[in-house]
């Protein structure tokens, strides 16, 4: 056989040529690709897939967003069913408005999107005291967000675009003050009634179950006492702190970085100023402001003839309460601290100088410097810890997208073990017993991320006993799990739960007393309605529940208002049963002129609102929106 492969050597390369080439002309290299690529449709727009890959790389950059604003929350629960959910819909409205916008020509003109970045507050952020762009530091802002500059624009330029589609419906509105009243009156509507409870926990006493109905019981409902599936594994984690173990710096680098950064090191220069203000918004008028800028003008003169007498100047007439009083003086201060145009001039004089008038957002300032502190050179052996922890981090952050690459590719290429990838990259081991599909309580890192436990179960992880992928929990936080024992779910011993099924039984059977009792007591009401009296009255509605459950409030405004007085029963549940004599409707109190304002503001944008989402929901309908994958039951009980 290889006789004859080396011997038809350039037949055989000939017969190849033939079959890859036409295959790549049809295809694409770019269609190869897709294919070697391919991820499951979990959305589609009209004839466009939102694939898995598109999904939990959204998923990663909306994560990573909400990390950066608040550092704080909990990473569960950005890694929440509901979460990731929540972008895909996210994804897919994105989708539509951007058909929509294309079917109705709606672009984005250069003027309108070089207004838009003049506008935006980050973007002015980077602008220096002469109004020029910093470009490298408007770059550092669009490879934040993975983009280019020219990206960067090229989505703000998207967006306004889509926002385009919802403007007319968002800006056509009419809900005039009448429907608002007459909504809001209904929406607030109070009315008086007597309840009456019967709670669960009163009638526990009157139900002593025996051995054979616990048994019954038990039999009857045996999901209720399962334990569910669970994984004992081993697994490791990839992160910065694992990088820094096999991190070693120079003695050189530390020197070198503590001479050129002994300044910033050492701590914050410190200033402590005095100023004299005449108040002035920056949205007051113009007139106001000149009269107020002529009046720092006039301060400013008399303090120069005399600048002993700033402290006593600043008192008569600084309009700074928190300063005035101490003659302007704001004591020690770094930069930050104060408002740009104040901080600036500050930082920009020496000892004993006072200022020209400095106009900032609120008015006009007169500053007179009264002292600097300069830090204290440190030492290096002071600072050497900290430096060599900085430069530690700052070479594994450079080594980590590497060491990634490699802790993805080991545990997919020798994926019957963990530890040659653990050994390559000196990583530990760890364990864990009775992992469920659900993060248990007070799971945290790995152990509380929901793609890393649906990784460990599935069958590639469960049956055949292969390494998880590599899964990002986090920032710069990778990790990979090996299913070493799998125990499926299964139904307890009644042994093991039986005192569980007695207090399950008492409550299903005091519940049922509950309402059996409550039901005779509707009965009695609706045939005497005067048998209700004994119960002490109260006037509730939605927004002033008085203490009254909100399903017992919600049934009472569902009563007739033309067939009142009213009994209802309400069906608590695990809770009981209450009885409702809806007795009258009482008048809502007419609120103030201010908070009648504020009511029909809050019920415009709510109208509006629902206008936008009901013509939203017509293009998802016109361009064929479809979402593939269903709902987390969480949200599916929600709504």
């Amino acid at each position: 056989m290889f006789d004859l492969v080396r011997k038809h050597t350039k037949v055989l390369m000939f017969l190849m040529f033939l079959l890859i080439i036409p295959a790549f002309v049809l295809v694409g290299v770019d269609g190869y690709s897709r294919l070697s690529n391919k991820s499951a449709p979990v959305a589609r727009v009209g004839s466009h897939d939102i694939t898995e890959a598109e999904w939990d790389f959204a998923h990663k950059n909306e994560s990573d967003r909400i990390r950066a604003s608040m550092p704080n929350i909990d990473a569960k629960l950005l890694d929440s069913p509901a979460a990731r959910y929540a972008t895909l819909e996210r994804l897919v409205r994105e989708r539509v408005l951007a058909e929509a916008a294309d079917k109705q020509h709606l672009t984005t003109s250069d003027a309108r999107l070089a207004r838009e970045l003049q506008q935006n507050p980050t973007i002015a952020s980077l602008r220096g005291p002469d109004g020029k762009l910093d470009m490298e530091r408007y770059r550092q802002l669009a490879a934040s967000q993975g983009l280019s500059p020219e990206g960067f624009e090229a989505r703000v330029r998207r967006d306004l675009s889509l926002r385009q589609v919802e403007a007319g419906v968002l800006g056509t509105e009419v809900s005039t003050p009448a429907i608002a009243d007459v909504t809001l009156g209904a929406l607030f509507e109070k009315r008086e009634i007597q309840v009456a409870r019967f709670a669960t926990a009163d009638f526990s006493a009157k139900v002593s179950p025996s051995e054979a109905d616990i048994e019954a019981y038990y039999k009857a409902n045996p999901k209720q006492f399962q334990a569910s599936e669970s994984v004992n594994i081993e697994y490791v984690v990839l992160d910065l702190d694992a990088i820094k173990q096999s991190v070693t710096v120079n003695e050189a680098d530390l020197k070198s970085y503590y001479d050129q950064n002994v300044e910033r090191l050492s701590g914050k220069e410190e200033r402590r100023a005095s100023h004299i203000l005449i108040a002035s918004p920056k949205d007051a008028p113009a007139a106001d402001r000149a009269k107020a800028k002529a009046r720092a003008e006039e301060l400013l003169a008399e303090v120069r003839k005399n600048p002993a007498s700033f402290a006593d100047v600043a008192k008569k007439n600084s309009q700074d309460p928190g300063s005035a009083a101490s003659g302007g003086d704001l004591d020690f201060f770094g930069r930050g601290a104060m408002v740009k145009p104040f901080e600036d001039a500050v930082f920009g004089m020496k000892k004993g100088d006072i200022s020209d008038v400095i106009e900032s957002d609120f008015g006009y300032h007169i500053i007179t410097l009264t002292d600097v502190k300069s830090p204290k050179a440190r030492t290096f052996e002071e600072l050497r810890p900290g430096i060599e922890a900085d430069l530690k981090t700052q070479q594994a952050q450079r080594k980590y997208a590497e060491a990634a690459e490699a802790f993805t590719n080991g545990v997919y290429e020798q994926s019957d073990s963990l530890k040659p990838v653990a050994d390559r990259l000196k990583l530990t081991i760890k364990t864990a017993t009775g992992v469920g599909r659900a993060p248990a309580t007070g799971a945290s890192g790995p152990l509380a991320n929901e793609k890393f436990l649906s990784a460990l179960f599935s069958d590639d992880a469960v049956q055949k006993k292969r390494n998880t992928e590599a899964v990002e929990f986090g920032p710069n936080q990778m990790v990979s799990g090996r299913v070493v024992s799998y125990a499926p779910a299964r139904t307890l011993p009644l042994a093991e739960v039986q005192a569980s099924v007695r207090q399950k039984l008492v409550a299903t059977r005091a519940a049922e007393l509950a309402r059996k009792e409550g039901e005779a007591q509707l009965a009695a009401w609706k045939a005497d309605p005067a048998k209700a009296a004994a119960v002490t009255a109260v006037v509730v509605s939605r927004d002033q529940p008085q203490g009254v459950a909100p399903k017992v409030i919600d049934s009472a405004l569902r009563a007739d208002p033309l067939k009142l007085p009213a009994q209802v029963g309400v069906d608590l549940g695990a809770d009981g049963y209450a009885v409702v004599n809806v007795k009258r409707i009482v008048s809502r109190t007419a609120p103030n002129d201010g908070a009648a304002k504020q009511a029909q503001a809050q019920y415009s944008q709510i109208w509006a609102a629902a206008e936008n989402q009901a013509y939203y929901e017509m293009l998802k309908e016109r361009y064929k929106a479809k979402i593939l994958v269903p709902q987390p039951d969480a949200i599916t009980n929600a709504r």
